[in-house]
């Protein structure tokens, strides 16, 4: 059996997207998952492909497990991470949010690992991104 996982996008328009990720686990996890692929994103108006995103808010439940986020690219750059049976928001839109650093190699795209997870653990993850095109 395999983790049961769920990926929803609830808002993707001109300049914001929301995804919301959860898991069930069997116990055996996820490892550099894509969960946000931004050539799936909605173009802008002007009909420009979404290249990537910055992350203003992260709303999180994780029981048992615990997660981290990696920017993609040649060499995966991690950027957040949870700790065990946490529940949080935190708020990075202040200072424009959190951005892809990751350099060579840079997809756009945002990947997730899961660690310390054993059968029935769960995440709840809520993403609100700012869009942005090339």
């Amino acid at each position: 059996m395999a983790d049961a996982v769920t990926s929803q996008t609830m808002v993707d328009n001109n300049t914001t997207a929301i995804i919301l990720l959860t898991n069930v686990s069997d116990g055996v996890g996820e490892s550099l998952v894509t969960k946000v692929n931004v050539a799936n994103l909605a173009a802008n108006a002007q009909g420009q492909a979404c290249t990537g995103v910055s992350v203003q808010k992260i709303h999180t439940a994780c029981h048992g497990m615990e997660f981290r986020l990696f920017w993609d690219a040649t060499t995966d750059v991690i950027f957040f991470g949870s700790a065990q049976n946490s529940q949080f928001t935190f708020d990075f839109s202040n200072f424009g949010g959190l951005r892809n650093t990751s350099g060579t190699g840079k997809t756009g795209n945002i990947l997730l690992s899961t660690a310390d997870q054993t059968a029935g653990d769960t995440y709840t993850i809520i993403l609100e991104m700012t869009k942005y095109y090339n």
